[in-house]
């Protein structure tokens, strides 16, 4: 391992003292307009006597608006700054001009934890980055760790064919590694964890990706300057740009996500300093005190409850309480992920970060952490909190409405306190409330897209002026629709989860091959029609003012199905990019790591397996019947030793009915017993080749044949 760079010209940070003046500042403006907001609430409530549904709205309604003006303080904050173009807490202003020499950089693992993913996308990934790596002159500097998790036999297979196939191509054996535990114990964390174990003494540090990560080559050696000229910075987070979207909802996101961020991260960045946050990818991580002090705490309570389902939030908080720092490189660039594509799958993602959120509450009263920390913790908890909270209001406005339309005699409208200082009645008022609401949550958006069209390279970068703002203004007219169906989404998988169900790790849904999946739709929106229209008929019999107020609401429930439909056409998302709307720059002006990797992926998806009914099976009949997969699958597993008696006999019967009924006569947990065994793999090949046909299924024959029209292909050619 090299030394640490020294350079003359660091820029230092700013002093920690000015971070928490900062703080002061944010913080105070957000409790002011927050109490402002409740003030004129408190007096639209309370004219004629407030009574118990009143004071439940007001308490309700605190913690509701207190989120929505940190973020648009938040938003204010990075506007000025990028304003300004010069932030004293950005940590990427310690970097140097120059980029570092190679051997001025550590050696640094970057970790790809992965769980039954498309193979495809997660090995040209890697190529890409390796590559890029090569043509900067730093790829001796990184050692790549592909950890899989995968518990689909033909998924396992899959991968191990991919990686020989990829390191032969890029001359990556021993800068390129691929291991598959055998016990998925603790998620991604542990998977993590079992490489920290092994290997992270080796390494001073780690860079974690997701299996849809991306990252350049000029950013990863960044990363690992920025640590080695602040020595106390624990973890550095960048902010990955969502890239590869299809589908009208994805562009939708990403387009919102690239054009929105850059005035929260700034903003974020500004309250945070060096107390940020890790969001489990795109990161770089300090791999000593990480060892030392970040292992996670096991919960009390049941055995699904058992540990932290997101770890992320959890690592940040124990890497501060060992007084090191966390820091977001915002202004860094050149990291990317993809999105989800339906909404349909992005409410999925969210039930299960939503049952990690929530276990977060266990740690809000852990002994020596950071106060922001804590916020983070809570700001995490209440993100999907909110919802229930929100809907409670809706319902509490609801049956207030109900009130002051069937009571004795008007107490909206007459004048007292507030408004009658401002010479306004009750309901002028409530809809000065309401007016301030929308301009809180709108104005971020506008300051957003005037940076963007005060700079012409980023003007252009997103399509020109012209569609930027038509862009920002149809995205924010869906956004409007969208979020009570996120709501409603999000309410329930609050309450299922307080209940004690159990929220499944399922690989995430990346891209929109299969289509629009009308049944899955229907069934999970039902619901949220169901609830719009009858929430809508009983508002209008209550009072046709309390039907328009609620209107944004049930309207956008009532429209979920086919705006769910819409949202999830791949064709859309196509034509809309062709029309260079919500188009974004890395679509424009795309990096070569990126454009690469998508022609790469385009001439992947369209290579041919030998059958189709061959596909779903391809994993297992690669390793029965090819002798090069299935030496090298063998050599790959660590564990040799010969099986006792009872587990030989447990092998054999399972070796029997495989060559009999074909591999679906397995389940997945059977397959995976027999893969893990070298010698039952090894018999397979063997018995597979010398038994007569008369002893073999008609699907091992059927496979046979049409495996043998391969032979004159190469392997690789599956993975070009």
């Amino acid at each position: 391992m090299s030394a640490t760079i020294h350079h003359p010209s660091i820029i230092h940070l700013a002093p920690l003292r000015a971070s928490a003046r900062r703080q002061v500042v944010f913080f105070t403006a957000v409790v002011m307009l927050t109490g402002l907001a409740t003030w004129v609430l408190a007096d639209i409530l309370w004219r004629g006597g407030i009574r118990k549904l009143e004071i439940a709205i007001l308490i309700v309604f605190v913690p509701l608006f207190g989120m929505v003006a940190l973020g648009f303080i938040q938003a204010v904050c990075g506007f000025l700054i990028l304003l300004r173009r010069k932030d004293p807490f950005s940590i990427s202003r310690t970097l140097p001009e120059k980029e570092p020499d190679p051997g001025e950089l550590p050696a640094t693992a970057i970790v790809i934890p992965i769980y039954n993913e498309d193979v495809s996308r997660v090995y040209e990934g890697v190529r890409m980055i390796y590559l890029d790596l090569v043509r900067a002159g730093y790829a001796k500097r990184f050692d790549f760790f592909i950890l899989s998790d995968s518990n689909n036999p033909n998924k396992w297979i899959e991968e191990e064919v991919a990686w020989i196939d990829l390191c032969k191509q890029v001359k990556g054996f021993g800068r390129i590694f691929y291991r598959k535990r055998m016990v998925n114990l603790n998620r991604k964390s542990g998977n993590v964890s079992d490489f920290l174990r092994r290997w992270g003494r080796k390494y001073r540090y780690m860079v974690v990706l997701d299996a849809d990560s991306l990252m350049k080559a000029e950013t990863l050696a960044r990363m690992v300057q920025l640590m080695e000229l602040n020595p106390r910075a624990g973890i550095i987070q960048t902010v990955p740009s969502p890239i590869q979207a299809q589908t009208f909802f994805a562009r939708l996101m990403q387009f919102s996500g690239t054009l929105y961020g850059p005035i929260f991260q700034a903003g974020l960045n500004y309250w945070q300093a060096a107390c940020g946050n890790f969001w489990g990818h795109n990161a770089i991580i300090r791999c000593a005190p990480f060892m030392e002090h970040c292992s996670l705490p096991t919960l009390t309570g049941g055995a699904g409850n058992a540990r932290f389902m997101s770890h992320d939030y959890v690592e940040a908080a124990l890497m501060r309480r060992a007084n090191f720092e966390v820091w977001m490189a915002y202004e860094l660039g050149g990291s990317y992920e993809n999105l989800p594509p339906t909404p349909l799958d992005h409410a999925c993602r969210d039930r299960r970060w939503c049952r990690g959120n929530l276990q977060h509450a266990w740690m809000l009263t852990a002994q020596g952490l950071n106060p922001i920390n804590r916020l983070h913790l809570l700001m995490g908890i209440f993100s999907y909190a909110a919802s229930p909270l929100w809907l409670l209001f809706l319902v509490l406005g609801t049956l207030q409405g109900w009130f002051e339309a069937t009571g004795p005699g008007p107490r909206f409208d007459s004048d007292v306190g507030l408004s009658s200082f401002l010479d306004v009645g009750g309901g002028r008022l409530a809809l000065l409330l309401f007016a301030i609401a929308v301009t809180l949550l709108t104005l971020p958006k506008v300051l957003a897209v005037l940076l963007v069209l005060r700079d012409r390279k980023r003007r252009k970068e997103f399509g020109g002026g012209v569609r930027v703002m038509i862009g920002c203004v149809l995205e924010h007219a869906l956004s409007v629709l969208l979020a009570p169906v996120q709501m409603i989404f999000n309410s329930r998988f609050v309450v299922e989860i307080l209940m004690g169900r159990d929220v499944p790790w399922n690989p995430q849904q990346r891209d929109a091959a299969g289509g629009v999946d009308w049944e899955g739709i229907i069934k999970a929106y039902a619901p949220h029609t169901g609830i719009g229209v009858t929430w809508a008929v009983l508002a209008w019999r209550v009072s046709p003012a309390l039907f328009w107020w609620l209107s944004p609401v049930t309207f956008g429930l009532m429209v979920s199905i086919p705006l769910c439909v819409v949202l999830s056409m791949p064709g859309l998302g196509r034509r809309l990019r062709a029309l260079s709307l919500f188009v974004i720059p890395a679509e424009t002006n795309p990096p070569s790591v990126v454009s690469h990797l998508e022609k790469n992926l385009e001439s992947i998806h369209h290579r041919l397996t030998p059958s189709p009914w061959l596909g779903e099976q391809y994993g297992m009949t690669q390793v029965v019947i090819d002798p090069y997969i299935n030496a090298a699958h063998c050599s790959l597993l660590r564990d040799k030793q010969a099986p006792g008696a009872a587990a030989h006999k447990h092998l054999q019967e399972l070796a029997d009915t495989l060559l009999a009924k074909g591999p679906a006569a397995l389940n997945r947990k059977e397959q995976m017993v027999l893969l893990r065994n070298a010698q039952a793999v090894t018999d397979l090949h063997e018995r597979v080749w010398c038994l007569p046909e008369a002893k073999l299924s008609h699907w091992w024959r059927m496979a046979m044949r049409d495996y043998n029209t391969l032979q004159d292909r190469p392997v690789t050619a599956l993975y070009r």
